[in-house]
């Protein structure tokens, strides 16, 4: 028998093992697709965007600072500390006006922001819903979430475009039932751009909210009502902020993919509010510009990686 009063053992040591090579090959293929896919990319998108293009539109790399000063307007931007002191609340809108690459940006961020609040604000009920439901309702109404991935992207893309059009669906609907006289111009604007978002990601909102809701301790709901707190103040200061974790999660995976998106803002909004998805598309393609091109990406990943810092700093003060 030990004696009394000895130390106690240190046994935690015994359970620490390290990876064997089994457990390094199991990661093999995930290891070698995160490097044929992920960092030499990223890697080759940065060379690109400190490159220049001659004449010929070849790729010259001498390394520069142009393209990421032109995608932020910099002249303009240089500038506009003296338009302001100069014409006040007039000269930052000229500036802003002056802007293009700048503005293009702020608008897509725009895009996403809403987005994100629009999944949030539909997303959350339905997974509260859905994460409280009795288990055996819980698959089924998970897969009528998941339902609009059983199509093709461009097939619900093109089918908003149909219901969306002066002669779709909705305009004979409303004709029909004589609440409009002439059809509504509803494609092509930045609400079916908007509308096509919400519609394209209000799946990633729901599911990782939906997780922390299925998790949710009843006991701990129980209690905020057992020391007087109502509805809403139990959903404010206990429900919120246990499913604080898939808000969270929700909101970058909504945040992030919806400003560089392309394919909804060109055949839903028509190119006329073109987004920065849409400008790096056209600079590797048509306009054959890969540096400035990445550039605009970089600068792209550079904004995922400050939502991603913001997101886990909200996270641990919380």
């Amino acid at each position: 028998m030990a004696a009394i009063g000895a130390a106690p053992i240190d046994n935690s040591s015994a359970f620490e093992r390290r990876p064997g090579w089994g457990a390094w090959l199991f990661l093999a293929p995930l290891l070698l697709w995160l490097l044929l896919f992920v960092v030499i990319p990223t890697g080759m998108l940065v060379v690109y965007s400190f490159a220049e293009r001659d004449s010929l539109g070849r790729i010259v790399y001498n390394f520069t600072w142009e393209n990421y000063l032109r995608g932020i307007d910099w002249p303009v931007l240089k500038n506009l500390p003296n338009a302001i002191a100069t014409d006040g609340w007039q000269g930052l809108v000229d500036s802003f006006n002056q802007m293009l690459w700048l503005r293009i940006l702020l608008v897509s961020i725009w895009y996403a922001f809403l987005t994100m609040v629009i999944c949030m604000v539909i997303g959350y009920p339905a997974a509260y819903f859905i994460g409280r439901a009795p288990e055996r309702y819980r698959n089924f109404l998970m897969a009528l979430v998941m339902i609009p991935f059983w199509t093709s992207f461009l097939i619900r893309t093109y089918a908003w475009i149909t219901i969306l059009s002066s002669e779709g669906l909705l305009n004979g609907l409303l004709l029909s039932a004589g609440m409009i006289t002439e059809p509504l111009r509803m494609l092509y604007t930045p609400g079916a751009v908007v509308l096509g978002l919400v519609y394209a990601y209000l799946p990633f909102m729901i599911l990782p909210i939906y997780t922390s809701v299925e998790r949710l301790d009843n006991a701990m709901i129980e209690a905020a009502y057992d020391l007087g707190a109502g509805p809403v103040r139990a959903f404010a200061s206990v429900i919120i902020p246990l499913t604080r974790p898939g808000i969270a999660a929700g909101a970058l995976l909504v945040f992030v993919p919806a400003i560089a998106m392309f394919a909804i803002t060109t055949l839903m909004g028509g190119g006329a509010n073109p987004t920065i998805g849409e400008v790096i598309h056209k600079q590797f393609t048509a306009a054959r510009n890969q540096p400035f091109g990445a550039a605009l990406g970089t600068l792209l990943l550079l904004l995922f990686f400050i939502s991603l810092w913001i997101t886990r700093s909200k996270n641990k003060a919380a």
